[in-house]
């Protein structure tokens, strides 16, 4: 040993100088990023389409390598690539289209991993078999593709980078004529120039509808099986890259995938929100003039969430949910659908007030077929008095509950909350009514964190709404296209479906994205059973006062040939992704933000306090 280059090495290294071995050799110190007490987001940077309410930013990706954003555009059917090596001014310096590889596609959702890009692409069809291609970040050219299910959705690679999932979404044609069978493509892609798939379908589960159904899991396609009527939205992977979760989110439910079987384990329901509980109140009525954030008993909110997220804490796997909501509506005739033809689509949502006419199914043109057609002899429907006399139902009369100012301007969905009779057929009452004891609305309305195996640890409850109320009172469930005020109310409210985790020292951070409200809630959620409120960021201007325009640049008429007026600000975020400070362009942490609605992509600054 070297006495005397080892005493100067433990000198050095007791101030933290450098570190040393006995073959004198140096290397850097593990420095640990410091762990900020709080956090808060402030505007960057911003590219704009142009585009307005076309859907011309979806979902962003960024490769740390190249400083690249890659930005799906779904106005081109295509994904744009900006340089955002200055963050405060990204560039377009590119496109790439997977039209090469399948003739007519669209893409739909982008991800990366060292140096590639995947992008999810669906056939012109899209009920026929999609692909996922890959690309290189740098060059950006076509380096692979393969066969997938159809309408392939999101997609994320495992930690590792050796594996894709993508949800194959296989939503139906709009008659349902052709309802594809949803599944999860696993691609090896360990020889990225010759990539496998593999397919975690639901075919196991065909022979356990009945249960799926009894356990809380919506299965309700006409004529449709298990495998067919689940529709994989968002994937989330865990750490070890062993365990998928995928949502289902018109199935109300969570799908457990084990990567390494590639099969389909278990199918989570979520359950539902009890909105007549005080910490998940919600305003109901967008015709009301107010703020009403109240309970309603009876009232019940399906999860439905559109993406998920997962994180560690304490050791254990947890899981991160925005609970957008998300109802069926297909029509391939619309007039001949609610002139009573089943075969020509399938709508299940429906206003309360509609619903509950007092002079029950008998105006054609305005009721579901399979609605109407749902029990021989079914006339219409009625509120159970025991639960519903808090708004003035009686027995025969629904009375006040469904006035605009009450539940009647709620879109609830009429094929859930009836009663049946043993055989779970509809119970009809003398005058051939259903009888609905629950009312069951779209989305939640909040954030939830959820257990491994899909047990609530934690849900915001109706803290957006309240937080918007506080903060933004005069557009308190605003639109993303138009400034009205409680104009969602009686829809899904702020309605959140983008979702982001950052890890930032020893503490995670939640950034979900109000879709109609267009802002961005932060959290902290490092301890998952008490996440804490840090922020409402909302870069709205909430000023329709720029005259929207076409390609050409000549001003877009209404119907009564005025101009459009817009709003000049972020609106809709779509996809969220975070970016560390070790692979972000200016050495400080930040959050992507693709808005559908203003066609723009927003660089959020992550500042530390």
């Amino acid at each position: 040993m070297n006495i005397k280059v080892s005493a100067l090495c433990l000198a050095m290294l007791s101030v933290g100088l450098v570190a040393c071995n006995d073959d004198h050799k140096t290397t850097a110190p593990t420095v640990e990023e410091s762990t900020p007490e709080s956090i808060n987001l402030s505007l960057l940077g911003r590219y704009e389409t142009g585009i307005f309410a076309e859907s011309a930013a979806e979902i962003p990706a960024y490769d740390a390598t190249t400083k690249r954003v890659f930005v799906v555009n779904a106005k081109k059917g295509l994904v744009d690539v900006l340089d955002v090596s200055k963050p405060e001014t990204p560039v377009h310096i590119g496109e790439l289209s997977a039209r090469e590889a399948l003739a007519d596609s669209e893409v739909n959702s982008v991800a990366i991993r060292n140096g590639i890009v995947a992008l999810a692409v669906q056939a012109k069809q899209k009920t026929d078999k999609g692909i996922v291609a890959f690309f290189n970040a740098k060059d950006l050219k076509l380096i692979s593709q393969i066969e997938v299910g159809a309408l392939p959705d999101m997609l994320t690679f495992s930690p590792d980078g050796k594996t894709v999932l993508v949800a194959n979404e296989a939503e139906p044609n709009d008659d349902y004529s052709i309802d594809p069978e949803g599944s999860i493509s696993i691609i090896d892609i360990s020889n990225i120039q010759r990539p496998t798939a593999s397919l975690a379908d639901f075919k196991a589960f065909n022979d356990k509808k009945a249960d799926l159904i009894k356990s809380g899991v919506r299965i309700f396609g006409p004529k449709a099986t298990v495998a067919q009527d689940l529709e994989p939205e968002y994937i989330t992977i865990s750490n070890d890259g062993k365990t998928a979760w995928v949502t289902l989110q018109e199935n109300n439910a969570i799908a457990k995938i084990d990567i390494v079987a590639k099969k389909v384990t278990d199918i989570f329901p979520l359950g539902y929100k009890d909105h007549g509980l005080a910490n998940n109140a919600l305003d109901v009525s967008d015709k009301d003039g107010k703020i009403n954030i109240q309970t309603w008993p009876g009232l019940v909110g399906m999860y439905q969430p559109d993406s998920i997220a997962h994180y560690q804490a304490n050791g254990a796997s947890y899981l991160v949910t925005a609970n957008e909501g998300d109802s069926r509506e297909w029509l391939k005739d619309s007039k001949a659908y609610y002139a009573g033809d089943q075969s020509q689509g399938f709508v299940e949502a429906i206003r309360m007030k509609h619903l509950f006419n007092v002079k029950g199914f008998n105006n054609k043109g305005d009721y579901p077929a399979h609605l109407v057609n749902l029990a021989t002899g079914v006339k219409g429907a009625k509120l159970d008095a025991t639960v519903f006399a808090y708004c003035g139902a009686t027995a025969t009369d629904p009375s006040m509950c469904r006035d605009d100012t009450q539940l009647g301007r709620l879109n609830i969905a009429w094929n859930m909350g009836y009663q049946t009779n043993t055989d779970g057929s509809p119970k009809l009452d003398a005058n051939g009514l259903l009888t609905y004891s629950k009312l069951y609305s779209y989305g939640a309305r909040s954030f939830s964190i959820w257990d491994a195996q899909g047990k609530l640890v934690w849900d915001s409850g109706s803290e957006f709404e309240r937080k918007v109320a506080e903060l933004f009172p005069n557009y308190f469930n605003s639109d993303h296209e138009a400034v009205a005020f409680d104009d969602r109310s009686d829809n899904k409210g702020p309605e959140p479906e983008g979702l982001a985790l950052g890890t930032i020292g020893k503490k995670t951070f939640a950034f979900i994205g109000l879709e109609r409200q267009s802002g961005i809630m932060v959290y902290d959620i490092s301890n998952p059973e008490k996440p804490v409120f840090i922020q409402y960021f909302n870069n709205r201007t909430f000023k329709q006062d720029q005259v929207y325009k076409d390609a050409k640049g000549q001003p877009i008429l209404n119907k009564d040939g005025k101009q459009i007026l817009i709003e000049k600000s972020d609106l809709g975020p779509e996809g969220l992704t975070f970016v560390s400070a070790k692979d972000s362009p200016n050495a400080k942490p930040m959050l992507i933000v693709g808005n559908e609605v203003s066609g723009s992509t927003a660089i959020y600054q992550i500042n530390l306090k």
